[in-house]
């Protein structure tokens, strides 16, 4: 066992701890006392630095951990490598392509692929990487060259901010074929249900967003008006293909700005 500390959130408040790091489970001493298989492990998220650990029984508890870098590797690595989830041995190119363009120093790596609740986790000996599943844009089996030779991979295209990027997952044909139809079924709450249907228009404006482009440049590339546009985004919104991240606010001028306005734009002495 390896012993290390920790933060640990405890009703509301974070409370330094000692976790004994095992090979079934980890056992965190006091004040948390509890000690956690890692085969009751279904989940495992990070944020900010923060791991969140959903431990499955009678009542499923998340489990909210913080420490250095080091610490939350190694924590990491057993949890993904030992927890309950879909897992496979396979080399990753993640990422490999981010807004389009390649990145240069991007290698295939061997390491384990893991299907949690919440994402999908890269591990290799010296990466840990994780793709949330709501942010999954695309699945799809497809060709790459590798050893000169091109070879079957599934492609994993998501949102990282406000960039489209794009890993690779290399294995056995027969493997891959599964992992493709484990991660379809594991991202299908992100496809188009039925009645959801885009009109060209819609789609059109998606296609605009997409591209970068705000909504005053929208406008008048499409010649429509701002009411127009925002009921083609509320449309889109009720579908959930887009979100809002600002409210943009059209205003006029009281009496009072107008009478500051023309007192402020005439000549001195007037």
């Amino acid at each position: 066992m390896t012993e290390v500390p920790v933060k640990v959130e405890k009703d509301g408040a974070w409370v330094v701890a000692k976790v004994d790091i095992g090979k079934e489970g980890l056992a965190f001493g006091p004040p948390i006392d509890l000690e956690v298989k890692y085969k009751s492990i279904i989940d495992l998220d990070e944020r900010k630095n923060v791991l969140f650990i959903t431990v499955k029984g009678e009542r499923e508890i998340v489990l909210r951990v913080a420490s250095v870098e080091k610490v939350l590797l190694v924590l990491k690595k057993m949890i993904t490598m030992s927890c309950s989830a879909y897992r496979l041995m396979a080399y990753f190119m993640s990422p490999a392509v981010r807004g389009g363009v390649m990145i240069t120093s991007a290698i295939w790596e061997k390491g384990a692929i893991a299907v949690l609740k919440s994402g999908i986790w890269f591990v290799s000996q010296e990466k840990q990487v994780c793709v949330p599943l709501q942010e999954v844009t695309g699945i799809e089996m497809t060709t790459r060259e590798v050893q000169a030779k091109k070879v079957e991979v599934v492609k994993i295209d998501h949102m990282e901010g406000s960039e489209v990027v794009t890993s690779f997952v290399l294995c056995p044909l027969s493997t891959l074929q599964i992992l493709f139809n484990f991660l379809k079924d594991a991202t299908k709450h992100m496809e188009m249900g039925e009645g959801q249907v885009v009109d060209p228009q819609a789609a059109q404006v998606g296609m605009l967003v997409y591209s970068g482009m705000d909504s005053l440049a929208i406008e008048k590339m499409l010649q429509i008006t701002h009411k127009d546009l925002e009921g083609i985004y509320e449309r889109l919104l009720k579908i959930g293909l887009i979100e809002v991240m600002f409210i943009r606010r059209e205003v006029q001028l009281t009496p009072k700005g107008v009478r500051y306005i023309t007192d402020a734009v005439k000549p001195p002495g007037q």
